[in-house]
């Protein structure tokens, strides 16, 4: 018998495996490939929603976790996976500029933007108006954590690598089984592949396809990240990663021309080197209807819970959301109510 049989393996159920060991638990992964947000994630953490210049949903409290989580990940990987990087906000006119100010004199933002405009000094971009720089950011290398943390669950015999078979789950008064397994919970962390899952496909899981790109630009020199119409990600060796697209109609994790023209045409507008584009990766973001994770118990089953729909904020969502639902799973601690699948329990048919 194990503590908790956990389905999947991006971000979610990866917090969630170090959360357990943290409590000396034992567990289990059920995982394959067919969800690949994650992997192809741009790995950024920013506090900020810098469309709109406001504070993103509890970014405060989440911040605080992310530096020792990640740090954490690489000296047990042994792996260089955090990278302290500053976003700059690129202004497009005098207005945006006034705009960040008029954002920063709010008290929760304060924190977070700078009070200076930071001149542009890289022939290779085009800021005539100067950049807001936003404070307490980085990136992961999502795609060589979770390579590494695969590794390690296949080292320790924790993974089983296959889709998961809901026809195999057997569920008891006191314990789940699941072929030869027997566990006392079970959490579901399987991203846009919720939609398939017979327990929780009544939550409004939508999904929105992110399609980025890989450049090549010797020229740019560029080390911090530039937010303008797209993202541009400094990689290091001279390469960046640049998006996203937001489409909510292809479900598919197929890189698309349109996309791909999408983005170029936007990076063009501010991009004034030469550059190769080198990779074209999609993957399925599981974004929710209101913008707010899935998190809890299922209504029906008491020891069955969810770990779900962190958008594209999961590197800073998914320590802050696998702690309190463990938290929970453990202690009944109550879990805050705009992350609480129980939002949605008007929706869940008995089965």
């Amino acid at each position: 018998m194990i503590d908790v049989l956990v389905v999947g393996s991006g971000l979610a159920g990866m917090s969630f495996c170090e959360v357990l060991e943290e409590n000396n638990k034992t567990f289990l992964v059920v995982a394959d490939d067919s969800q690949r947000a994650s992997q192809v994630a741009g790995g950024l953490y920013n506090p900020v929603i810098l469309k709109r210049f406001t504070l993103a949903w509890n970014a405060a409290e989440q911040l605080k976790g992310v530096v020792p989580f990640y740090t954490h990940l690489e000296e047990k990987l042994k792996l260089k996976l955090h990278h302290r990087v500053p976003v700059l906000r690129r202004f497009a006119s005098i207005e945006e500029q006034n705009q960040w100010f008029e954002a920063r004199d709010t008290p929760q933002l304060q924190t977070f933007l700078s009070p200076k405009i930071r001149t542009n000094t890289n022939t290779s971009l085009e800021a005539p108006y100067g950049y807001g720089e936003v404070m307490h950011t980085g990136r992961v290398d999502t795609k060589k954590l979770l390579a590494g943390y695969g590794t390690y669950l296949d080292d320790r015999n924790l993974c089983v690598h296959e889709p998961f078979d809901f026809d195999a789950l057997k569920i008891g008064p006191s314990h789940f089984e699941y072929k030869s397994i027997r566990a006392r919970h079970i959490v579901f962390a399987t991203g846009y592949g919720l939609k398939q899952n017979p327990y929780f496909n009544y939550l409004p899981l939508t999904g929105t396809k992110g399609e980025l790109l890989t450049i090549e630009a010797p020229e740019l020199k560029e080390h911090a990240v530039i937010k303008s119409s797209v993202f541009l990600i400094p990689l290091g060796r001279h390469r960046y990663l640049v998006g996203a697209t937001y489409k909510w109609k292809d479900k598919t994790n197929t890189p698309t021309l349109e996309a791909r023209t999408e983005l170029l045409e936007k990076l063009d507008t501010f991009l004034n080197c030469d550059y190769e584009v080198v990779a074209h990766v999609a993957g399925i973001r599981p974004t929710v209807t209101d913008r707010r994770p899935l998190v809890g118990r299922h209504p029906q089953h008491d020891q069955m819970y969810v770990l779900n729909g962190l958008g594209s904020r999961g590197v800073m969502i998914a320590p802050y959301a696998a702690k309190l639902l463990y938290q929970n799973m453990e202690y009944d601690l109550p879990l805050p109510k705009e992350m609480d699948v129980a939002r949605f329990s008007k929706k869940y048919v008995k089965g």
